[in-house]
């Protein structure tokens, strides 16, 4: 007889349900520690998501604050402020641009507006905007093709100007009048000399026409002084041409080919400048560089221990239209470069010494500048920097 069987039902019975008791207080304390590992983690989460939510809040206060001060300091930026999106079309502005171009351009077609709004000057990137005079400056603002425009107001700063060199020319006046007398002294005297062996009955007619001639020659150089002298006193006006940078030099380069052709010196033309423009006035800005060409063609007349040439080139730098006029001639002493723009300072004896003044004059007015370098022996180059801006940007 076996064990088991020697055992009586009821007991086995007991048995097996204390096992099964002592196998559900073992899985009734596994389940306890879990889940109070679990309500250990729980908590430990709800912590670090306090601390993220305080974190977060945090930076959120912060940027709000910063977008309330970037707001502030941007209705109180004395300039417009512009904002355009990719289809060129006003998505923002601040109070000082809405106060300029009207308080409904939200939403607006800039080009339209601008067209409508904006009338322009003579130097680029200046406008006329009712009675104020503005410049605009331009700027990318995102990639997907946005852009920041910046609209100060320049009217004073435009009249100061005006006023400063309208001094400058006078104070020039100034201190030009007692050169000016002398310089009308000396052709003037030769003129009357001249003049007066007319009345010589004795006379030959060879000797009579040469000295008619003479005098002639001299009463021309008179009235080429004064014609300097009253275009320097005056001014040019820049007016408001709108100028291909291209057709600029290649008037130029028409007019001096022949000359130097003429007198055997070799002109050469390089111009890169695509489709920019200058604003101002054609004649007198074509004036100027003539003026310098001219200078360039003089200064190597006459040189034959060399080949002579006189460069004309220009291109495109930084936004400004840059001329170089270079010749092989024979250089500009170092005393003499820091005075050949003065009025009436001339190196050559039957110069006015006006015309570079004029010359820088009319570049100056034209919101430029003209540079020389030169070496005594070695030529000289005189390059001319010019506001420009790109056909048909607005």
């Amino acid at each position: 007889m076996s064990e088991a069987a020697q055992i009586p039902a009821p007991e086995m019975k007991a048995q097996e349900l204390q096992r099964a008791f002592d196998v559900f207080n073992q899985v009734s304390q596994e389940l306890t520690q879990a889940y109070e590992g679990l309500q250990a983690r729980v908590e430990s989460l709800t912590a670090e998501l306090a601390v993220a939510n305080g974190e977060l809040r945090r930076q959120y206060q912060e940027k709000q604050a910063l977008s309330e001060r970037l707001s502030l300091l941007l209705n109180a930026l004395p300039a417009g402020v512009v904002v355009l999106d990719s289809a060129a079309t006003v998505s923002e502005a601040n109070p000082v641009a809405s106060q300029m171009l009207g308080a409904t351009i939200i939403g607006s077609d800039w080009p339209t507006l601008a067209l409508a709004k904006l009338a322009a000057t003579d130097s680029p990137d200046e406008w006329q905007l009712a009675a104020q005079r503005v410049s605009i400056a331009e700027s990318p603002l995102d990639s997907a093709g946005g852009r920041l425009l910046l609209i100060h107001d320049i009217t004073v700063a435009h009249e100061l100007k005006a006023n400063l060199e309208r001094n400058q020319r006078l104070a020039a006046m100034g201190e030009m009048a007692a050169s000016l007398a002398h310089q009308l002294r000396t052709p003037l005297a030769t003129a009357l000399l001249y003049s007066s062996n007319l009345t010589q009955p004795e006379l030959s007619d060879a000797a009579r026409t040469r000295f008619a001639g003479k005098a002639s020659e001299q009463l021309k150089r008179l009235e080429r002084l004064i014609q300097d002298v009253l275009l320097f006193a005056r001014g040019e006006s820049i007016g408001r041409d709108v100028i291909p940078a291209a057709s600029l030099i290649a008037d130029a380069a028409q007019i001096m080919e022949p000359l130097c052709r003429e007198k055997g010196i070799c002109f050469t033309v390089s111009s890169e400048v695509g489709d920019s423009i200058v604003t101002g006035s054609r004649k007198a800005l074509g004036g100027a560089l003539l003026n310098l060409l001219e200078n360039a063609l003089q200064a190597c007349d006459g040189r034959t221990e060399r080949s002579a040439e006189v460069r004309l080139s220009a291109v495109i730098a930084a936004r400004n239209l840059r001329v170089s006029v270079r010749d092989t001639g024979g250089g500009i002493e170092p005393e003499a470069q820091a005075r050949i723009f003065e009025p009436f300072f001339t190196t050559r004896g039957q110069g006015t010494g006006l015309g570079l003044a004029i010359a820088l004059g009319v570049v100056r007015a034209h919101g430029g500048t003209i540079e020389v370098s030169s070496m005594p022996g070695e030529g000289s180059e005189f390059v001319v920097l010019l506001p420009c801006a790109v056909a048909n940007k607005h």
